[in-house]
């Protein structure tokens, strides 16, 4: 936790000074657009947004710069996932022929004492049957990872959102102006 305070410190030293600048702020980074209403200096303000963003943090248990992270590390699950959907239902058109075969071959040796002909028959009803059925089963396994990607990007979303909510309530309160 320190060393997570003593970086934030560094950070905004360095934003301070880019502030001073013209540069960005720690709410810039943010999208939050402060504006001074008693016409505090911009070092004050800089030390105000840092003030609020320990208590925003601490208040939601949100850090936007994780949430950040975790989007990142969400996109490339979600990357995954996808992959991983495409490869769902590859194969199934052979396995589905061998199974037809399998299953044509006896009724054919059954119905008219031609197992090769059922063979033949069977295998090629059974390849459509199971291309048919990978295709449904990428599909799902496709839908299903967009949902949860979904579900994380609403998530991180929300916690982003209320991070900023309390970021804002607290510089309001030190007589700024504030809109996200």
């Amino acid at each position: 936790m320190r060393t997570l305070i003593a970086t934030m410190s560094m950070c905004l030293l360095g934003m301070s000074a880019a502030s001073a600048q013209g540069g960005s702020t720690l709410a810039s980074t943010m999208d939050v657009y402060v504006f001074p209403t008693e016409g505090q200096q911009s070092d004050q303000q800089s030390k105000d947004e840092a003030a609020c963003y320990e208590w925003a943090t601490s208040n939601t248990g949100s850090d936007p710069f994780d949430l950040a992270k975790q989007e990142q590390a969400d996109q490339q699950q979600t990357q995954a996932d996808m992959q991983a959907a495409e490869q769902t239902g590859r194969g199934a058109g052979a396995g589905g022929a061998l199974k037809g075969a399998a299953a044509g071959a006896l009724i054919g040796e059954i119905a008219n004492d031609d197992a090769s002909e059922g063979a033949a028959w069977g295998a090629a009803a059974g390849a459509i049957r199971g291309r048919r059925k990978g295709r449904e089963a990428q599909q799902q396994a496709q839908s299903q990872a967009a949902a949860q990607s979904e579900q994380r990007q609403e998530a991180t979303a929300e916690q982003l959102e209320n991070f900023k909510k309390a970021f804002s309530v607290c510089l309001e309160a030190k007589e700024y102006m504030v809109k996200y």
